[in-house]
């Protein structure tokens, strides 16, 4: 059976385990200096001494004149820059507190910035029934649409067969989404294919044909539908299991991870790591792949990166930065990570030791079904209060 995305990471797992038994980094910005830099330097104007420098007024000051900017011409001999009067000076001044709109390459090379493009105009028929269906008035939209969808038109059929679908300003009504995704399916709609690939895989509400919805399934994702390319990648793997199913799936991960499926941004992250024969710098993006789809929330890949960052795989060892993950991922309700992060504890291990919060964590694993026996081990050599201490934060945090 096919699964959505974000739920299909026990299945993928699978088939890599039968196969092989980027937010870019941030910047460093290095602080340097001249010797002196931040001490004060006495300098002398005309004759005065300098400790008399700073009883020189204004007036004064603007009385001798200022030298002009100069533009770097060489001057006639005999001749020097102008003075500013003191009315220029202070025009000067105001000037220089004005804030910068910024300089760009362009401006730096002395070229003319070039006109920025004019908009293009929307030449295209506003849809009325998908603008009333996103502000929320579904009744709108299936009266505008189903007129629409009786006569052909995909886009309304597929918007008639999510209303059902839902139950959306309607009574829930399966039947009638599956009939209205597949007339849209069959008019071309890649995200009804989509949607009918899968009921027809299941059997729900259709009679099963497996080979229709892969033929669906593959033409949605040919047609660019993000969710359709990870299942059908998942439908390769499955269908020619090991390396050859994976290699097949791989450019139906890569284009569905680039549209920000998170199930299959870590399916790269896996297939670049540990299959053989991956070209050199696509294996090095293996964890890049793998932090998007940790910030994307996906719980396993984010368990995944916290031991990659431990162990330092894929990249260099950050022992702070793994413990951080791991901990998001137990707290997701992720059980391994759990059962992890209650060893990272004991062994501080990018964190500081803490007996009451690695047994909290082990208690909430092992409550999940997890057993371990070096963990029952050290929690049965807690003494009593701290036993207490963390059975009191396990059952808070349940109930939290």
């Amino acid at each position: 059976m096919l699964i959505r995305p974000s739920t299909s990471l026990h299945r993928f797992r699978l088939f890599l385990l039968c196969a092989v038994a980027f937010t870019a980094p941030a910047g460093l910005y290095a602080q340097t200096g001249l010797p002196g830099v931040d001490e004060p330097v006495a300098v002398k104007i005309d004759d005065q001494p300098a400790a008399e420098q700073n009883e020189i007024d204004e007036g004064a000051a603007a009385k001798r004149g200022r030298i002009t900017p100069f533009n770097g011409a060489a001057l006639p001999e005999g001749e020097i820059p102008p003075l500013q009067s003191p009315e220029e000076a202070r025009k000067a001044d105001q000037k220089a507190l004005e804030p910068s709109n910024g300089v760009n390459v362009l401006e730096r090379m002395g070229a003319a910035l070039p006109s920025l493009p004019k908009e293009k105009p929307f030449t295209g028929k506003a849809d009325d029934a998908y603008g009333a269906f996103q502000r929320g008035y579904y009744l709108t939209a299936m009266e505008l649409a189903l007129p629409r969808a009786q006569l052909g038109d995909a886009a309304a059929q597929t918007l008639v067969a999510e209303i059902f679908s839902q139950g959306l300003g309607v009574a829930r009504n399966t039947k009638d989404a599956a009939f209205w995704y597949g007339q849209a399916a069959n008019a071309g709609d890649p995200g009804a294919m989509f949607k009918y690939a899968l009921m027809l895989m299941e059997g729900r509400d259709v009679p099963r044909d497996k080979k229709r919805s892969e033929e669906l399934m593959k033409k949605a994702a040919d047609l660019g539908n993000s969710s359709a390319q990870f299942n059908y990648g998942q439908l390769l793997v499955a269908d020619m299991p090991g390396e050859k199913g994976l290699k097949a799936a791989l450019p139906y991960y890569e284009k569905s991870a680039e549209q920000g499926i998170a199930d299959a941004q870590y399916a790269l992250s896996q297939i670049y790591l540990n299959v053989d024969g991956i070209d050199e710098n696509k294996r090095s993006m293996a964890r890049g792949w793998l932090m998007r789809a940790a910030k994307a929330g996906f719980d396993t890949a984010q368990l995944d990166l916290a031991i990659w960052m431990v162990d330092g795989i894929g990249g260099e060892r950050n022992l702070e930065e793994g413990f951080k993950w791991m901990l998001r991922a137990a707290r997701g309700g992720n059980v391994v990570a759990q059962n992890k992060l209650s060893h990272l504890y004991i062994n501080a291990i990018g964190t500081r030791p803490d007996p009451v919060e690695a047994a909290k964590w082990y208690v909430l694993s092992r409550r999940a079904g997890l057993k371990d026996l070096a963990l029952e081990d050290f929690y049965l050599g807690l003494n009593d209060d701290q036993q207490k201490a963390a059975l009191s934060a396990a059952n808070k945090y349940r109930s939290s």
